[in-house]
């Protein structure tokens, strides 16, 4: 098992590199036209546990309509994966979900939580050595939509399984979503599996509620990545004149998130200046939302077939089974 020193240092060495992207992708995002930051940003410590907050809320129901068929799955879905796999996870977060998994998994060789937010990875992979002290975790501070190269390990696992919960392959572009299966079935490799979840399409009303709850604590998350930019790139932005948007967009079958400009304004960040108009937005977020059929062929031109679907009694929300082909 790795040591926690050694754990501390190989994060210390990603978060310049990592501070470098994010002021590039800053910078790139607001000189587009129009203007857009990646939501892969949300997640620094405070975004984290804002989003952990959101995952309580009333109106947002994808959390607790995916543990709740994980909670009448979990054994089943566990006995397809069978023992001794590798479980590695894309976007770790805590790990809450992951629990229920590895709670009901036979022998796994390791867990390998994936996480952009290194110190919040730290905390989530230290209190995961006290809970499961016979379990191997070794953390990778990684953008999980790029190029990931996996810990070695001591031992051959019998089956790389790669855990995608949440439905964070909403947040992906169609070409995207396709092209980040594909590395992942080559992670995997002949024999690998992936288990994804995935948001359903469904009522507007139900949708839009989901993103825009009564307490506000999805707009203190969207505004949250432009705290982070003052923060850590010395950004100027008055927050209090950017309002949250979010709503569906049938055509595309997506929620479309913003952070949208109340008054014009200039914004300050490293040596660039950049004018926002009122009214002038950035978008921050897409959430796709599938159905089983557009999922079955995403599957298939990432390279995996969709092996088995549970979804819940409303349709809401499925997990899949997807093996490589």
């Amino acid at each position: 098992m790795r040591s926690r020193s050694l754990e501390h240092l190989l994060l210390l060495e990603v978060r310049q590199p990592a501070l470098a992207a994010f002021r590039r992708d800053v910078l790139r995002g607001l000189s587009a036209s129009p203007r857009e930051l990646p939501c892969k940003y949300f997640y620094d410590v405070a975004g984290s546990e804002l989003f952990e907050r959101i995952t309580t809320l009333d109106e947002y129901y994808l959390t607790r309509t995916e543990k709740a068929i994980m909670d009448r799955d979990v054994a089943e879905i566990a006995a397809l994966l069978g023992p001794e796999c590798l479980l590695v996870e894309y976007g770790s977060g805590s790990s809450t979900k992951t629990r229920l998994l590895l709670d009901h998994l036979d022998a796994p060789t390791a867990y390998v939580p994936i996480d952009v937010s290194g110190e919040f990875l730290r905390w989530s992979a230290r209190t995961l050595e006290r809970d499961y002290p016979g379990l191997r975790v070794t953390p990778v501070c990684a953008d999980f939509t790029g190029p990931i190269n996996l810990p070695s390990m001591t031992s051959r696992p019998a089956r790389p399984v790669v855990y995608f919960p949440g439905s964070t392959i909403g947040n992906l572009t169609p070409p995207e979503a396709v092209a980040l299966l594909r590395r992942t079935a080559e992670l995997c490799g002949t024999g690998g599996a992936l288990v994804l979840g995935a948001d359903l399409q469904k009522d507007h009303d139900v949708l839009e509620a989901a993103y825009n709850d009564r307490q506000g604590v999805t707009a203190a998350f969207n505004r949250n990545l432009l705290a982070r930019i003052n923060r850590e790139l010395n950004g100027d932005f008055s927050i209090e004149h950017f309002q949250h948007r979010a709503f569906y967009c049938p055509s595309f079958a997506r929620i479309e998130i913003y952070l949208q400009s109340t008054r014009r304004q200039r914004v300050h960040i490293a040596d660039k200046e950049f004018l926002f108009l009122g009214g002038e937005s950035i978008r921050t977020e897409y959430s796709y939302k599938y159905t089983l059929e557009s999922l079955r062929d995403l599957a298939q031109l990432g390279g995996f077939k969709l092996e088995r679907t549970w979804t819940d009694n409303r349709g809401y929300f499925s997990v899949n089974l997807l093996t490589v082909c």
